[in-house]
């Protein structure tokens, strides 16, 4: 890896993993919500980028792109993000709401070539983030008039037989995720960062047995070991 600037680099390890995310029914939030969403997006940006070294930006406010330089940390980002905004509780201004408390967010993680990186700059340009990219336009439901949404979470290579093998595990993951509530979705956000029962039941004011109540019931042991999964396939690349 060759250093250009504090933050920027040329990559020379081919595969670099980017998150594309559309946040579903947007337009369905009050103003006054979407302040608080972009608000508490930035925030979560933040923390990620102290944690897992990502540079992540918010695009009209309705799309988001993230790198992970890391890869194989590129899913627990992905999933801390989506559990965030399923967790926050907004008011609504048409029936669409019901899809963004549903699902919340999209998103595509692109696995691929990231020739030129620069946080500073705000550039992000390769293989990785057009795969990405495209992906979450294709899925878009932006100005249809019927809805159809099959699915949130999805990865794209140019490795089929990767992407065959993770998009099977992230199917039975996004079909979780759309079942959780906002205080089971809070419950996991916080455990996707590492907390322990105990420190999530201090921070939410509850009891240890309700945080593993949620937990059981969004379906923890499973996420965690899709997570691990994840984690040691990409590590390989």
């Amino acid at each position: 890896m060759r250093f250009i600037s504090k933050n920027a680099y040329i990559c020379s390890v081919k595969y670099k993993a980017v998150i594309s995310g559309d946040i579903i029914a947007y337009t369905s939030l009050e103003d006054t919500s979407k302040a608080i969403l972009e608000n508490g997006l930035k925030d979560v940006f933040d923390e990620l980028e102290g944690q897992f070294n990502t540079y992540s930006r918010l695009v009209k406010g309705d799309y988001l792109e993230c790198v992970a330089p890391v890869s194989s940390n590129s899913l627990r980002v992905a999933l801390i993000i989506k559990t965030f905004i399923k967790s926050l509780q907004l008011t609504a201004q048409n029936k669409r709401h019901r899809y963004f408390e549903e699902h919340g967010l999209r998103m595509a993680i692109g696995f691929e070539e990231l020739s030129r990186y620069d946080p500073e700059a705000g550039i992000i340009d390769g293989e990785a983030i057009y795969l990405s990219g495209r992906l979450v336009s294709e899925a878009s439901t932006h100005y249809k008039k019927r809805v159809i949404i099959k699915g949130t979470l999805m990865f794209i290579s140019n490795d089929k037989s990767l992407d065959d093998n993770i998009n099977t595990i992230f199917s039975l993951l996004d079909h979780l995720f759309s079942k959780t509530t906002k205080k089971q979705s809070e419950v996991i956000y916080h455990k996707l960062w590492g907390l322990s029962e105990d420190e999530i039941a201090r921070k939410l004011g509850t009891s240890q047995s309700s945080v593993n109540q949620h937990s059981t019931a969004a379906g923890w042991n499973a996420i965690e070991k899709a997570i691990l999964y994840y984690e040691t396939l990409l590590s390989n690349y």
